[in-house]
């Protein structure tokens, strides 16, 4: 099978860690553990978020001395793909001896016309109070925005439109090789007025470009991990219950946060419409049990784990064309 594994922040970050390099590595390393299992039996493209990361090197800039601006969150994007990526890489390599694995930082093309970037919603960096909030908009161009008791940074989130790497990608794929790529949802990027790719400030969802990314590929199975074993109906609440199966009507019936299991579960369900395919949502530890479909909550049109459609796909990646 092809699958794609986007990998949430608790993969990296545990809740309360402080995000050092030592912790993060040892977490990446307990991620590849789960994963291992499904890269030594199928083809394996692996996503993750970078969140807290970003947070952490944004700071660092605005607070260089030496820098006139700091850099802006598409460079920021990069770095963080560099610097996770490398992690994993080195951690597939150890887990999986003889296997080539690949970590690229790649760009997500959006939409210049996206109405998200006359509507910037996405928080990103530290609170401030409203006056120091607005001083910092003046000095460095910012829109702030309150958020609760206090005021943070906002920056466009425009849905993902492509991967511009997604023919590379299967390229690798193709070789056998593990791919890591989409960290954090992969560089915003548009296209300007000479045709030209070009940096965005803007945060695009993981969870959509790794949909988006699986629809491309052909990929058999979409597996958004997390710190969550299944999704809950009534979350928070006496009434709260494990949802196990279920088709994509079923599960945009119920309504999830915005901020948190939202974005995964139209996702999920975006991924399942489009391709039929299976998609689930479960913890990181459940990995290969939820790509059995015996553990998270599975997603497909029929509400049912789909082996026969499963063993269909795989064909399309295993057979040769037939002459003629």
């Amino acid at each position: 099978m092809r699958v794609v594994v986007a990998l949430g922040g608790n993969a990296l970050l545990q809740r309360g860690d402080k995000p050092d390099a030592e912790i993060q590595k040892r977490n990446v390393e307990k991620a590849v553990a789960s994963l291992a299992p499904i890269a030594a039996e199928h083809e394996l493209v692996v996503t993750h978020g970078n969140g807290p990361q970003v947070g952490v090197l944004a700071l660092q800039s605005a607070a260089d001395g030496s820098l006139s601006q700091p850099y802006p969150f598409d460079v920021l994007g990069a770095e963080t793909q560099g610097m996770i990526g490398y992690w994993l890489l080195q951690s597939l390599q150890n887990a999986l001896p003889g296997r080539q694995v690949a970590s690229l930082i790649n760009q997500t093309l959006v939409s210049a016309a996206d109405p998200a970037f006359a509507n910037p919603t996405k928080f990103v960096g530290p609170v401030y109070d409203e006056a120091e909030a607005k001083r910092l908009a003046e000095q460095r161009g910012w829109t702030v925005k309150p958020d609760g008791e206090y005021w943070r940074r906002v920056v466009p989130s425009p849905k993902p439109q492509r991967v511009v790497e997604t023919r590379l990608l299967r390229l690798l794929l193709s070789s056998g090789a593990v791919v890591v790529c989409a960290g954090g949802g992969g560089v915003p990027t548009v296209r300007n007025s000479k045709g030209q790719l070009q940096g965005v400030e803007a945060v695009v969802d993981k969870d959509l470009t790794a949909s988006l990314l699986a629809e491309a590929l052909e990929a058999d199975a979409l597996l958004l991990l997390t710190d969550v074993h299944r999704v809950q109906r009534d979350y928070g609440t006496p009434e709260a219950a494990d949802i196990t199966n279920a088709t994509p009507m079923e599960l945009r019936a119920d309504d999830f946060p915005a901020g948190s299991m939202g974005p995964k579960v139209e996702a999920v369900c975006r991924f399942a419409e489009l391709t039929g395919d299976m998609a689930a949502i479960g913890a990181l530890e459940d990995a290969p049990l939820i790509l059995e479909g015996r553990a998270g909550t599975i997603v497909t049109p029929s509400g049912t784990y789909p082996e026969t459609g499963a063993v269909q796909r795989i064909e399309r990646h295993t057979l040769e064309p037939a002459p003629g």
